[in-house]
This record gives structure tokens, C-alpha cells and sequence, in this order.
């Protein structure tokens, strides 16, 4: 039986293993850098914390209104206790 020696099987090395984040389309370099996930959640810290902010000098505008409103309801029934 005669040896096929003119197949080129197995030239040029062998088939790199694709993994499935490869297949779906994933950029190469694993899961991605470090200070990348660092910066955003830098970013969703600062965020929040500017929302929580923003929410209690809400809370505080509000009472402070609601003081002033009740200081001027409680001297206007004073005055119309006084006549």
C-alpha cells in the first residue's frame, strides 16, 4: 500500500481552543481590565451619593418650609384669639 506523502494534514500547527466568551463575540484580553470596573463603579458611587444628597436637602427644605408655614398659621390664630 503506498504512503500518501503529499497531504498537508497537520502543517501549521495545531487548532488554537476557542472558548464560548469567544464565540459570543466577548473582546479578547479575559474578563477586561480592572480599572476599568473601578472607574465605573467609581462613577455609580458618586452617583448615588450626589441622589442622597440631593434627597435630604430636599427632606430639610421641606421642613423647614412646613416650620414657617406652621409659625405663621400659629400667629395668625393668635391674632385672631387676641381681637
Amino acid at each position: 500500500m503506498a504512503k500518501n506523502r503529499n497531504d498537508m494534514l497537520g502543517v501549521g500547527g495545531q487548532r488554537r481552543k476557542v472558548s464560548r466568551a469567544d464565540l459570543r463575540g466577548a473582546p479578547r484580553g479575559g474578563r477586561g481590565s480592572a480599572k476599568a470596573g473601578a472607574d465605573s463603579k467609581r462613577t455609580l458611587a458618586d452617583s448615588m451619593r450626589e441622589r442622597l444628597e440631593a434627597q435630604r436637602h430636599a427632606t430639610e427644605d421641606a421642613s423647614q418650609r412646613r416650620a414657617v408655614e406652621g409659625g405663621v398659621q400659629r400667629r395668625e390664630a393668635e391674632d385672631t384669639t387676641e381681637e
